[in-house]
């Protein structure tokens, strides 16, 4: 069946209306008026039985009810006047959202972990630097010159030869990235405009250290890393229209993919006979 502008869709295989409807449940105002009249038949209908069909205006399923016994008003206001929940285009770029702050929440918390490591490296460096060169020579002493060519003695030199101003750059270095990335996930999850901006710049700065790091060593995690941040950067200022692009933030808020009137409106004969032809 042809998609209807307006009507939910499939996004990465999944339908977010009914995925976002399980969890936070159904958002239909026909079932909170007194009574219904013909115009309201887009959005529910009163049944000679008693029942009442209510239309979700997020995912168009029909709920089976009954008028309410206190209800919030007497009918529905106009299809204009109608609070509707987010569906379409909007709440798929939500949820896009909300997968990149969880992205960067991973980063935030790797950053942490790191600034945690280097932190105790920094504060027990003498220690460690004897413990290294014993047993840098019991494994000398143990296994001949041989040794020095392993990866774990390789580990043992270069834990020697550690500054301590060096590991404080890298100290406040995950330190500032780690803040970062946890400014941007929760602006991004919160779906603030300055957090799109905050990311986009710390994208497009972090990009050519992941390029130079991929002309010493190409590996599939830097490739992917690579790639999920352009598609990242691409995304956030194409379809949040960053910096101006096509028309900015106010072209965005005047984007609206579907006609209300059309979509939750009282159906005609023909659309009617388009939604049959359809099937």
């Amino acid at each position: 069946m042809p998609h209807q502008p307006g009507h939910a869709k499939p996004f990465l295989g999944l339908n977010p209306e009914t995925f976002v409807c399980a969890r936070h449940g159904h958002v239909t105002p026909a079932g909170l008026v007194r009574r219904l009249r013909r115009e309201d038949a887009g959005l529910g209908v009163d049944l000679p039985d008693g029942r009442r069909m209510a239309r979700c205006t997020r995912c168009d399923a029909w709920i089976v009810t009954t008028a309410p016994a206190e209800p919030v008003r007497e009918t529905l206001p106009s299809v204009d006047d109608i609070r509707l929940p987010r569906r379409g285009r909007p709440l798929r770029d939500a949820i896009v959202l909300r997968l990149i702050a969880i992205d960067r929440g991973i980063h935030c918390m790797l950053f942490a972990a790191l600034a945690v490591v280097v932190f105790l490296l920094e504060t027990n460096l003498g220690s460690l630097r004897n413990d290294a060169q014993h047993l840098i020579s019991n494994l000398t002493a143990n296994t001949g010159q041989g040794a020095s060519q392993g990866t774990i003695d390789r580990w043992l030199h270069d834990l020697l030869h550690l500054h301590k101003h060096t590991l404080l750059i890298l100290l406040v270095t995950a330190i500032v990235y780690a803040v970062v990335e946890g400014v941007e996930a929760v602006g991004l999850w919160l779906e603030r405009r300055w957090a799109e901006y905050l990311t986009a710049v710390a994208t497009a700065g972090f990009l050519p250290f992941e390029v130079h790091e991929l002309t010493k060593r190409v590996t599939v995690l830097r490739v992917t890393a690579l790639v999920v941040n352009v598609a990242i950067l691409v995304w956030l200022v194409w379809r949040k229209r960053l910096f101006g692009v096509r028309g900015g933030a106010k072209a965005e808020h005047r984007e609206e993919e579907f006609d209300r009137r059309v979509l939750f409106g009282p159906p005609t004969a023909a659309s009617l006979q388009a939604q049959e032809s359809s099937r």
